[in-house]
């Protein structure tokens, strides 16, 4: 049986590192499925090649990566999330059983991400499977330009934590490296992140589906303030999608 990964971007994965290395050593199938469109094929292309040889470094083999192409364009999967959702039920209907699901949390901090974790909850649904989130960043309690940076969020419920040597915290914060393009992205997010795994260390929370009917957190999200996305028009697509599915 396989464990899904459905992922906004070509990067996502980073933040989960951790476990895909952990499920590596136990020689679990991992599979990775990335819902949103980039501008023209060369981006995607860089963007690809990037996150494939992430992968492959930790041992997960390219094969395993998805990319739905299904005209979700990067920032805006919340205004397709029905054409998403049937190109993401086709691929991992192709995957055959799944023993579980990992997604980017329900945070507030990019409406991408929150997209993923309501197309994920609404397939485990369906199947019966467990979801695991996983945080990437969120702005709760703070002002622009700021931003926690993997701060599992309380309101999302307890934190499984996985353990790392020293040896293999170096390696994760070096391997940043494969993200060139990504430069001015990382380059705030990755001291934030690992500000937060010094003090708290590396975890995941299952994904509650009473969750999605909620606000991610009090206050002004990440995404309004950082994209000029308002919540409301977020929500009235989640809502959309909650319908369609009852």
């Amino acid at each position: 049986m396989a464990i899904v990964y459905v992922l906004a971007h070509f990067d996502d994965e980073y933040c989960a590192l951790p476990l895909i290395r952990q499920r590596v050593r136990e020689g679990r199938d991992q599979r990775f499925v990335y819902v949103a469109d980039y501008p023209n094929e060369a981006v995607t292309a860089t963007r690809r090649s990037e996150t494939e040889a992430l992968l492959a470094d930790v041992g997960v083999d390219p094969a395993k990566i998805t990319h739905l192409a299904a005209g979700a364009a990067d920032g805006a999967v919340h205004r397709h999330l029905e054409a998403a959702f049937a190109a993401l039920g086709a691929t991992v209907e192709a995957v055959g059983p799944v023993e579980s699901f990992v997604c980017t949390a329900w945070e507030g901090g990019h409406m991408d991400h929150d997209m993923c974790a309501l197309m994920t909850s609404a397939l485990a649904n369906a199947r019966g499977a467990p979801v695991e989130q996983i945080s990437l960043y969120n702005g709760k309690g703070l002002g622009a330009p700021f931003l926690h940076g993997a701060l599992p969020l309380a309101e999302n419920g307890p934190v499984t934590r996985v353990r790392s040597t020293p040896g293999e915290w170096a390696t994760w914060m070096a391997q940043v490296r494969f993200f060139p393009s990504q430069i001015p992205v990382w380059s705030t997010l990755w001291p934030a992140m690992f500000w937060t795994y010094a003090r708290r260390g590396f975890g995941y929370q299952r994904l509650d589906p009473a969750r999605l009917a909620q606000r991610p957190h009090q206050g002004v999200l990440y995404y309004e303030r950082m994209f000029g996305v308002p919540y409301a028009e977020v929500r009235a697509a989640a809502e959309a999608f909650r319908q369609a599915r009852a």
